[in-house]
């Protein structure tokens, strides 16, 4: 049977040198949630993304985002069928089991908006009607930073669907020699390690992972500091802190271990919060995870 460590490895021969970023999306996937990579072009995002796709076995499409990109080029749209005189709906490429939302910040806020229906409730509406989304369905976007030419910067409400904001940053100095010598294989030469039957049964025992009453002290206390210590200009949603429970959780997983232990939590509080969180004073050098752990009494 295919092990976490399994999945990891194989990955790990197309994203070199990047085995915790790839163990955060792996735990995004079994958490049952979305991911954002964020970084310079060139990095990886796209070549982590389809990797991850393939090595799932999941269904595979990729958008590249530009600025003249309407929402049914996302969703798909009614179309008229002369000879049978009517109407029918196509699906566009968001009806896969793996959506790589490519640059997504070059899109009008307009388009960005087509996901985020699809990203909460699994569904896709237009017109009159409603069409389900895959069980499985994983947005995978990335994004250029926002000082980047042509960039529209994602609201709130979007980003607060992502459960986790992910950077892979440079490589290494061994890692790029290999990229540079052509050692790094094509993310086509990966066979699946997992059927969509096993994905699932991987997502339903992150759910049944045990998590003490410690543990969700802990997040709570993240949750209450982020609100009320008045560093921020608004506090992590509820959605954040159900979220930073399912990444524990699935954290636990990709470590494998049936139970959370704080130190869990503390891996993933940085992906998970982030993104979610702007200060009130903009002199800060800290990150927002940083300044709420230092905070915070977290339980031995």
């Amino acid at each position: 049977m295919t092990t976490i460590n399994n999945l990891i490895e194989q990955i790990g021969r197309v994203v070199l040198g990047k085995e915790t970023e790839i163990r955060l999306a792996l735990t995004c996937a079994l958490a049952r949630g979305h991911l954002l990579l964020e970084d310079l072009p060139g990095m990886g995002k796209t070549t982590l993304a389809h990797t991850l796709a393939n090595v799932l076995g999941l269904s595979f499409n990729r958008v590249q985002f530009t600025s003249d990109l309407l929402p049914a080029d996302i969703t798909g749209g009614m179309i008229f069928i002369p000879e049978e005189k009517r109407f029918e709906f196509r699906k566009g490429p968001i009806f896969n089991q793996v959506l790589l939302a490519d640059e997504i910040n070059r899109a009008s806020p307009k388009t960005q908006s087509a996901l985020l229906e699809a990203m909460e409730e699994k569904q896709v509406t237009v017109e009159n009607g409603s069409y389900p989304l895959p069980d499985v369905f994983f947005v995978i976007a990335s994004q250029n930073p926002g000082y980047q030419l042509g960039t529209f910067g994602l609201p709130e409400s979007q980003l607060d669907r992502f459960l986790m904001k992910v950077s892979l940053g440079y490589p290494d100095p061994d890692s790029e020699k290999r990229l540079l010598l052509g050692q790094a294989p094509s993310h086509r030469s990966l066979e699946k390690l997992l059927s969509e039957e096993e994905l699932v049964s991987l997502q339903k025992k992150v759910e049944q992972v045990a998590m003490k009453e410690p543990v969700v002290l802990l997040i709570q206390e993240i949750l209450k500091y982020s609100r009320q210590s008045g560093v921020f200009t608004h506090g992590l949603s509820p959605r954040a802190g159900i979220g930073l429970v399912a990444a524990s959780k699935a954290w636990a997983i990709v470590h494998e271990r049936n139970y959370v232990i704080p130190e869990d939590v503390i891996a993933v509080v940085e992906p998970v919060v982030n993104h979610r969180l702007v200060f009130a004073e903009t002199a800060q050098h800290k990150l927002p995870s940083e300044v709420i752990l230092s905070a915070i009494k977290v339980p031995v």
